[in-house]
């Protein structure tokens, strides 16, 4: 028989909507049964791609025993992370305080009011290895609720008391000891062999050398690029990234990036496809065009909805194994490319009859020294591969469409359009902008998720200052200035409705569901921090229209950001981005245009990587409009029937030219 969330549209919550355990979503029905029937909420946290969450639910959520104990002393509850993130952000705070650690599935036990008194992620079923099961736990944390309940309350007060101790921020100068202390961070854990930060697991982090990379561009430091370029050939070069049909994993459970957590998420390779498309504008080494095009296509071919939007992940799973449907065998290959060509494309890709990962072969070129070099006819040979794979029981896709993680994406697309002057990902990024403004509002206010028809949540920090980026980028990419405005009108509800009066902003709006905390994230984790992203938003419209809210916002938050990122300057990277454009300077140029079609010097201009510069087009058709949404180009006009450039430098500006 199936439990409530039958009649739930997330492909997580349906995942479990078959479990005898007597699970409810999170809402008012669940809290008013829990105080009604006097029993502690057990919540599960977790998403439809993660392994783990897969394992505990077999395991454990579909176990009679197991479920027994749930429904008889608890009203569990299941949450999908990607819908609602502010939930799972305040969870996660809790279980990182009492455990020192997080992740999913994340396991909280709390009380009908939802304050929390136990927290864990992947729990056993029965106890090993010194750590204890949930069978065990469940019977003793229901025994000590009624037996001893004052205890647990008095744990749930504690917690909620140290969460909700509000940090003071004095807010603190911008400079360039901020930058070089962000870079010396990421210096001290970056892996000099293989790349990237820290040790295993490893993360991709592309806002990290995105930071990197544009710092560079700035000082000139070569150690700051290698770091930045060892990275991306490594991750290209592991089996992280998919050589047969493009894009990467979530992240390397190795140092060497070989073997991943096989799911594939939308944001990771939106982020990656635009660090890997701002590493060729800077140098135009073809590989890394390759690895861009590469993911995009991927996101275009198995994530795009057919109604627009694109979709969230794709799990790592395949016939109830992990990475199933990646692993290949020499025989395979030979089966596929033939004998000869087979044994060849098996050494150049480290095919093995031992295999790399539970008997088979993950396909990468971690011992090809040659990784710059791919032999003629592999394309076609992967290209085959791909598709004999998708012969194979297909990968389970989850189809939410989240507003902040297409933002992401219309932000690759955008700059993959104008960096590569490719017409097909221009097209791509106007139909995905078009299809946000068209199916993600209700009532003029932008959703966070759309899933089987149903647009639902309040949107978040996130959603609004991602789809912003995205829109800025579009921006540059078409010179529609309707984007700005829309970018303009997400920014103007980010400072109305998130706005903390102490500096920066909550991830939940005013208006939207209170929390026993109000969560507020300033670090960059696997994405970038809505307030990181926010400073970078305000930045971009503050130089696109003159405007001083957009400085003042701007320079608020970027004085929160160098306070609240104090003692962990790199854990504001992206926020830092464009601190760069006011430590080492800006430009501005402005096109007035006779006509529509840009001029040849212009276009040269934007084929130069140049992040320092912003650029205004204003032709006969947006002039209007771009002189409301930035008042300083009104009397900007061509000259003598000749396209005028007005080029501004560190706030001075200079009189208009009609040769560049």
């Amino acid at each position: 028989m199936s439990n409530s969330l039958i009649k739930e549209k997330s492909p997580y919550l349906r995942q479990h909507a078959e479990n005898p355990v007597d699970w409810l979503p999170w809402g008012q029905e669940a809290f008013c049964r829990a105080e009604h029937e006097d029993k502690p909420i057990f919540l599960s946290i977790g998403y439809s791609t993660c392994h783990w969450c897969h394992v505990m639910a077999h395991e454990s959520f579909e176990d009679k025993q197991v479920a027994a104990l749930l429904n008889r002393y608890y009203i569990p509850v299941k949450v999908d992370r990607e819908e609602r993130p502010d939930v799972d952000s305040v969870y996660m705070k809790v279980c990182q305080a009492l455990t020192g650690s997080g992740g999913w599935p994340l396991t909280i036990i709390m009380t009908p009011e939802k304050l929390p008194f136990f927290a864990g992620t992947y729990i056993p079923k029965n106890s090993r290895g010194g750590q204890a099961g949930l069978i065990p736990l469940l019977g003793a944390i229901a025994a000590k609720w009624d037996r001893d309940r004052d205890s647990l309350l008095n744990t749930a007060g504690e917690i909620s008391s140290f969460l909700a101790r509000e940090q003071s921020y004095s807010p603190a100068e911008p400079g360039e000891d901020k930058l070089k202390a962000a870079a010396g961070q990421l210096a001290a854990s970056y892996d000099k062999e293989y790349g990237g930060f820290g040790a295993a697991p490893k993360f991709p982090s592309p806002h990290d050398l995105l930071f990197l990379l544009r710092l560079s561009h700035f000082t000139g430091d070569k150690e700051q690029r290698r770091m930045v370029d060892n990275s991306l050939r490594q991750m290209y070069r592991g089996g992280i990234f998919d050589h047969f049909g493009g894009g990467f994993s979530r992240y390397s459970t190795d140092r060497e990036w070989l073997a991943p957590h096989f799911e594939k998420t939308l944001y990771d390779n939106a982020l990656l496809s635009f660090l890997y498309t701002e590493a060729w504008q800077d140098g135009h080494i073809a590989l890394y065009r390759d690895v861009a095009e590469s993911t995009l296509d991927y996101c275009l071919r198995e994530l795009k909805a057919e109604g627009g939007g694109f979709f969230s992940a794709q799990d790592a799973d395949s016939e109830g194994v992990e990475g199933a449907y990646y692993l290949f065998t020499p025989t395979e290959v030979k089966s596929v490319l033939g004998e000869d060509a087979g044994r060849h494309f098996c050494n150049c890709y480290d095919i093995t009859e031992e295999g790399n990962f539970h008997g088979k072969s993950i396909p990468n070129l971690l011992l090809n020294n040659r990784w710059s070099f791919v032999p003629e006819g592999y394309d076609e040979y992967r290209e085959k591969l791909r598709i004999y794979r998708e012969e194979r029981l297909p990968l389970f896709t989850d189809d939410k469409i989240l507003s902040g993680w297409n933002g992401l994406m219309l932000m690759a697309l955008s700059r993959a359009a104008w960096a590569f002057n490719d017409r097909r990902y221009l097209m791509e990024a106007q139909e995905l902008a078009a299809f946000m403004a068209e199916k993600l509002y209700e009532g003029g206010r932008l959703k966070a998720r759309l899933c089987g028809g149903e647009l639902r949540f309040e949107a978040q920090l996130d959603d609004l200052a991602f789809y912003a980026l995205g829109l800025l980028e579009l921006y540059l990419a078409d010179f529609n200035a309707r984007h700005i405005s829309a970018a303009q009108a997400l920014a103007q509800e980010i400072l109305e409705n998130f706005a903390d009066e102490k500096g920066g902003f909550f991830r939940n709006s005013q208006t939207s569901e209170k929390l026993f905390i109000r969560p507020k994230e300033v670090y960059d984790g696997a994405l970038p921090s809505g307030n990181s992203a926010s400073a970078v938003v305000f930045d971009s419209l503050a130089r696109i229209t003159g405007k001083a809210l957009w400085l003042e916002a701007y320079d608020k938050q970027q004085a929160f950001l160098c306070s609240a990122c104090a003692k962990v300057p790199a854990g504001c990277a992206f926020g830092y981005l464009p601190m760069m454009n006011r430590v080492y300077g800006s430009r501005e140029l402005v096109c007035a245009l006779s006509c529509e079609e840009l001029p040849e010097p212009l276009k040269a201009v934007l084929g130069r990587y140049a992040p320092e510069l912003s650029v205004l087009v204003k032709s006969p058709k947006n002039g209007e409009l771009l002189s409301q949404l930035a008042p300083f180009t009104a009397d900007m006009q061509p000259q003598s029937g000749k396209a005028a450039y007005y080029i501004c430098q560190n706030g001075t500006c200079s009189l208009p030219v009609t040769e560049l």
